[in-house]
């Protein structure tokens, strides 16, 4: 949020998709190919945004990677490599059966390796060919980066799950905003923006909304929404089940 970074400049940096992206703030790990594609994933993302890449993967392993779903991981030693190498026939100097088996062995395990190493590649030059973001990629990504850090906060927004709605504004004229988000938290506290000005993406299950004329535009989940002309202040109920909700006169949020 401090540093405004939008989701499509994540995405040209990391090569990853912007779906993937979200699925990670959003620790929505069902929608990710798989724990090994999450950690690589998370270590990339974190070096993007100037985080702890390395313990960002290891609190993912401790609390949501069990062993049956590990990838097979590279192989630095086995026990038949430990032992002594095969014995050689007197005459011939050839390998006796347990050495061949031994290699067909390694060189099966150095296949499995080569296949895993290209589809990780393949999906990240995958991410990286959609250069054209969608228009919901244009809303800015809450970097999460306080999150990220506090476990308090994870918590937060593993109860909160899907239901959360996000929103931003970009004022074309000076613009009274008074925005509320849950628990009656003011996110914007009866400001003015002036045109051209934007505000963060914010995050919340329900939101309220009063604007004092029509010279704004809302990104609700990312799909840009116009108000309506309007004579006098307009208010409005977000949420992700119910979408953009018109309030009454009377229930127009106030932030004195």
């Amino acid at each position: 949020m401090r540093a405004r970074i939008d989701v499509s400049e994540i995405e040209a940096k990391t090569k990853i998709r912007a779906k993937y992206l979200r699925a990670l703030e959003n620790e929505e790990w069902s929608l990710l190919p798989g724990p090994t594609f999450v950690k690589s994933f998370l270590r990339t993302y974190a070096e993007a945004l100037e985080l702890d890449g390395k313990a960002l993967v290891e609190e993912y392993r401790l609390q949501h990677e069990h062993p049956s779903e590990a990838m097979l991981e590279p192989i630095v030693s086995t026990p038949q490599s430990r032992r002594r190498p095969p014995a050689r026939t007197a005459r011939s100097g050839r390998s006796t059966p347990r050495e061949g088996a031994s290699r067909g062995y390694m060189l099966a395990v150095g296949a499995i390796g080569v296949v895993i190493v290209a589809l990780i590649v393949l999906l990240i030059a995958g991410g990286g060919s959609s250069s054209k973001t969608p228009a919901s990629s244009a809303v800015t990504t809450h970097s999460r980066s306080a999150v990220a850090k506090s476990p308090a906060g994870t918590s937060a927004r593993r109860r909160a799950g899907v239901t959360m709605v996000a929103l931003s504004l970009k004022a074309s004229a000076v613009v009274y905003v008074c925005l509320i988000g849950d628990d009656g938290r003011k996110l914007i506290p009866g400001t003015e923006l002036q045109p051209g000005e934007s505000t963060p993406t914010y995050h919340a299950r329900r939101f309220e909304l009063t604007l004092g004329n029509n010279a704004v535009t809302m990104l609700v989940d990312g799909i840009p929404r116009t108000v309506p002309a309007s004579s006098q202040a307009i208010g409005y109920a977000i949420t992700k089940a119910n979408g953009r909700q018109p309030l009454p006169a009377g229930q127009l949020p106030t932030c004195t």
